[in-house]
């Protein structure tokens, strides 16, 4: 079972059908909020198992972080065994959660009206590539092909110069996050009617709609009053400013911020042309270029050191190593440290914060299979070979 009982999921038990990272990433935030989430893998394992180092075959740091704290069955869901023990599961479940595509969860005798036959109560979330309704919905999709489907690459081609990827993997962690407030407000629902429902999560239209936040911009508009890009963040010279020892990054946003920098630095070119927001938006990239001529005349501390004094935001660059020893995060003890069978595991923790049902690390992610007779044996089920292999 869970060992965060104090947890606000505490007493929800989830039935995960789901791999890789969006879903996972889903479902690892509800087991470090209580939820007693059951893994379900084919004989041979998610496949994110493998595609990472880590301390055991099976094991890699990507996995064991996205699916800590829940609990591992395997079972052969195309043998009438595995089925029966899934629907086993699903009759105590309170979420039902796959990333399977539609035809393929179908073929399995597992779509929601199957589902919710069993147990009309339940949250059954879809997490696919592309959504039901539209023509690509039997695309396969993974994270690079997303990325370049809503126009990530295309943004960071005006902002570089040449088309990249973002350097994690975006679509599918703001899907899962996306995947999980929508899980929850079906809940919500329940908790207040009684009603199951179905939920359908799409990345391509989360990406879709977590781009078009800002770049719908004068598109929006009928008829459009400009381009679908938001010019200041695909300024050529939107980039970490170079001081004269290394870099830093600050933004010089607001009229209050730009009048404090201008009072303390004095810049030659700051006429009042730049004294607005507005006057500012309009000339965006010149202002970055000019910034950039100022800011590589002083040291990185001496920027930082008067950036902390004017309030203007700033930072120092790090790599995501250096998150491990920052003291900010130590000092809210962001990271926890759990006991593994491989060993011990410095997990990143808990991002929010609650006065009375803290999150934590769940615990530990499990080996392939590691929970199925448990599991089995509390539902009642009688343990066949093929169940559990």
């Amino acid at each position: 079972m869970p060992s965060n009982n104090a947890g606000p999921l505490a007493g929800v038990r989830v039935v995960d059908l789901t791999a890789m990272v969006m879903g996972p990433y889903c479902t690892q935030i509800m087991a470090d909020m209580g939820a007693d989430v059951i893994k379900v893998e084919p004989p041979d394992g998610d496949d994110t198992r493998y595609i990472s180092v880590g301390p055991a075959r099976g094991m890699s740091g990507v996995f064991v972080n996205v699916n800590r704290g829940k609990r591992a069955i395997t079972a052969d869901l195309r043998s009438e065994s595995g089925k029966s023990a899934l629907r086993a599961l699903v009759e105590q479940a309170d979420v039902f959660i796959h990333s399977m595509r539609s035809k393929a969860i179908n073929g399995l005798g597992f779509s929601y009206p199957e589902v919710a036959a069993i147990n009309p109560g339940i949250v059954y979330t879809n997490c696919y590539g592309y959504g039901r309704r539209g023509p690509y919905r039997d695309l396969p999709a993974y994270d690079d092909t997303i990325q370049a489907a809503c126009g990530l690459p295309f943004v960071q081609e005006q902002l570089t110069g040449e088309a990249n990827y973002v350097g994690t993997i975006l679509a599918d962690k703001v899907a899962g996050l996306t995947a999980l407030y929508a899980t929850m407000m079906a809940l919500f629902h329940r908790e207040r009617t009684g009603e199951g429902q179905e939920v359908e999560v799409g990345m391509f239209e989360t990406m879709a709609a977590f781009m078009l936040v800002e770049h719908a911009n004068g598109a929006m508009f009928d008829p459009p009053l400009g381009p679908a890009v938001y010019p200041r963040t695909v300024a050529p010279n939107r980039r970490p400013y170079r001081t004269s020892d290394g870099y830093i990054a600050a933004l010089i946003y607001n009229d209050k911020h730009w009048a404090a920098f201008v009072d303390a630095v004095r810049p030659p070119w700051a006429g009042s042309c730049y004294a607005t927001l507005e006057g500012r938006a309009r000339e965006i990239d010149t202002v970055y270029a000019l910034l950039a001529e100022t800011i590589a005349q002083r040291t990185t501390r001496e920027w930082l050191d008067l950036f902390r004094e004017l309030e203007i935001p700033a930072s120092p660059l790090f790599s995501p190593a250096a998150l491990f020893d920052d003291p900010h995060l130590n000092a809210v003890d962001f990271f926890e440290t759990v006991d593994t069978p491989q060993g011990p595991v410095r997990f990143p923790g808990v991002p929010t914060w609650f006065s009375r049902t803290p999150g934590r690390v769940a615990g530990p992610a499990p080996e392939l299979g590691a929970h199925t007779l448990e599991v089995l044996d509390e539902l009642g089920v009688a343990v066949e070979a093929d169940a559990a292999e």
